[in-house]
């Protein structure tokens, strides 16, 4: 059973920020920023490319309820909502899982940064659409 799997189970403790029949958040152990949380469906999928659509818009809405309450109730003036999917794109555990990761400024501990690159547009336009 992953770790996530047994924190939904009960037999490893969490910090439990919201909780309902399908949906756990939890406090991430590492803290990036003041408040990162993780959300997860209770239910295990490797990641959200195997979860049913309508069990991921369900997970959303939580995200975003979450989210909300944690930039309003910590006096954030922003935050990240990331998923990592897969090792390659920093995915360490593999049950789907959203963090939430409240921004304070600048300053703060987390980078996201996006650099120019120079693809043929049309191209993977094309490959993305096709069957």
């Amino acid at each position: 059973m992953c770790i996530f799997c047994e924190i939904v189970a009960g037999n490893i403790p969490g910090k439990k920020v919201y909780e309902d029949d399908e949906v756990l958040a939890i406090l991430d152990i590492s803290q990036t920023t003041k408040g990162h949380t993780l959300v997860m469906p209770k239910k295990h999928y490797e990641n959200f490319l195997e979860m049913p659509a309508d069990e991921f818009g369900r997970l959303m809405e939580k995200v975003q309820h979450v989210a909300k309450k944690a930039v309003k109730n910590l006096e954030a003036n922003g935050c990240n909502v990331l998923i990592n999917t897969n090792a390659v794109a920093g995915q360490s555990v593999m049950h789907t899982h959203v963090h939430i990761i409240p921004r304070y400024d600048e300053n703060d501990t987390i980078r996201v940064e996006f650099k120019e690159n120079k693809f043929d547009l049309d191209e993977i336009l094309k490959k993305i659409n096709q069957d």
